[in-house]
């Protein structure tokens, strides 16, 4: 399957800023979450034992809190495909600028970009742990399968960034550099 230029390009500047969008408001509703409670649904991330998570959710036992470290948890779904749409875009921008032809490192690039959809579904799978968790009780299986599952997430999400970075380089690096005139002596 072959796509144009211009609908890749509008893709990836759409799913970056509206993955930008929500995850400002996501982060911004975290850190309301911390500054009230003193633990955020990131903090999750961190926590490998049903005891910890026990505390994390004991700090959200009013229900206001509840609702809001809920709400956090599921408005991440929203950011999921958005990240998952714009790093893999990312990834084929920078096979596209940077790499030549049919080269071995066009194929890493673009193996690459498919750790992308994998970061996504790898956080769902952390979310619907964190959740049954926070409806239905931590058990030490389940807080150590959702730190597992969040490492690799982490690690997926860092190729996804890494990308990112590529692409932003590719499309405001270049152009300015083509852009200068060519003086010759």
């Amino acid at each position: 399957m072959r796509i144009s230029k211009s609908l890749l390009d509008r893709g990836w500047a759409w799913s970056t800023g509206l993955g930008l969008i929500v995850l400002a408001a996501l982060a911004g509703m975290d850190l309301w979450l911390k500054s009230q409670t003193g633990v955020s649904t990131t903090d999750l991330q961190e926590l490998s034992s049903a005891a910890q998570y026990r505390l994390a959710f004991h700090a959200w036992a009013p229900e206001p809190y509840a609702v809001r470290a809920g709400f956090d948890l599921g408005l991440d779904y929203l950011l999921m495909p958005l990240y998952a749409i714009s790093f893999f875009l990312s990834g084929v921008i920078v096979a596209e600028s940077f790499t030549p032809g049919r080269s071995p490192f066009r194929r890493y690039v673009l193996m690459a970009a498919m750790v992308a959809p994998v970061a996504a579904l790898l956080d769902a799978v952390e979310n619907a742990l964190q959740l049954t968790m926070l409806l239905s009780g931590a058990t030490d299986n389940l807080a150590r399968i959702a730190f597992n599952v969040s490492s690799a997430k982490t690690v997926a999400i860092t190729v996804g960034m890494v990308l990112l970075i590529g692409a932003i380089m590719a499309k405001f690096g270049l152009r300015r550099a083509r852009a200068r005139p060519v003086i010759e002596p």
